[in-house]
């Protein structure tokens, strides 16, 4: 292995760096929140390469950039042939696997996921089952989690159940002061004005924004309000 100098070493990893910044937003949020074995393999070789262009002077730095472009653009082809063919898809990322069905688990499926009954239970426990008499059905997600639906008798109450208010939340709880400092574009964004905000601190007895350490829009419109030194819901 080639060795390279501090300051080469220094530009191409600042330069790698950026490059592997720009191409992962390209590639998307996916290869975090549905980490398939795909995407996982992807990423490790995105970090090998980059690790390449970085380290070792015998990596032509412009081939070693090529690589890694090409490997973002065969990922993001092969992502966008998956989205429109369902036996692409089952090629790229497998199938979801049903382990529990009717409350009785599938061997042949938990063969087939490479599981045995413990990891299953495993699985289980992380979502805080303990009885298997409780599933009604289990899958087994190809991003390795498993989704479970319970029986009726051990599923969780919903406000429907428990008649409770079903009332549509009026806003999405947004921050819209942060260090004293109004942020316009979440005002903007719940088609709310600056005068509105003003207004509902004067009423808070709050006479400066400069006061204000954190401000939370709620879901019926209230304001939740962390006054610098102190917190409190005025």
């Amino acid at each position: 292995m080639g060795d390279i100098n501090f300051f080469e070493m220094l530009a191409r990893t600042t330069v790698t760096f950026f490059v592997l910044l720009v191409l992962a937003r390209i590639i998307g949020k996916k290869q975090i929140s549905q980490l398939t074995f795909f995407h996982y393999t992807t990423g490790i070789t995105f970090g090998s390469i980059a690790g390449e262009i970085s380290s070792q002077k015998e990596t032509p730095f412009w081939d070693g950039m090529f690589s890694l472009v090409w490997w973002t653009a065969l990922t993001i082809i092969v992502s966008f042939i998956s989205l429109k063919s369902k036996k692409i898809r089952v090629l790229v990322d497998d199938k979801p696997m049903i382990l529990i069905y009717d409350g009785k688990i599938s061997d042949a499926n938990l063969r087939k996921s490479r599981l045995h009954s413990d990891e299953l239970t495993m699985l289980l426990r992380e979502q805080s089952i303990f009885s298997l008499d409780e599933v009604m059905y289990a899958v087994f997600e190809t991003n390795g989690e498993l989704s479970v639906l319970k029986k009726p008798a051990f599923a969780n109450a919903t406000k429907e159940d428990a008649k409770a208010d079903l009332t549509l939340p009026k806003y999405i709880p947004t921050e819209v002061i942060s260090h004293g400092k109004i942020i316009a574009e979440n005002l903007i964004e719940l088609n709310l004005t600056e005068e509105w905000l003003l207004k509902k601190l004067k009423r808070k007895n709050v006479d400066s924004v400069q006061d204000v350490f954190f401000a939370q829009v709620l879901e019926d419109g209230s304001l939740y309000i962390s006054l610098k030194g102190s917190a409190g819901n005025l």
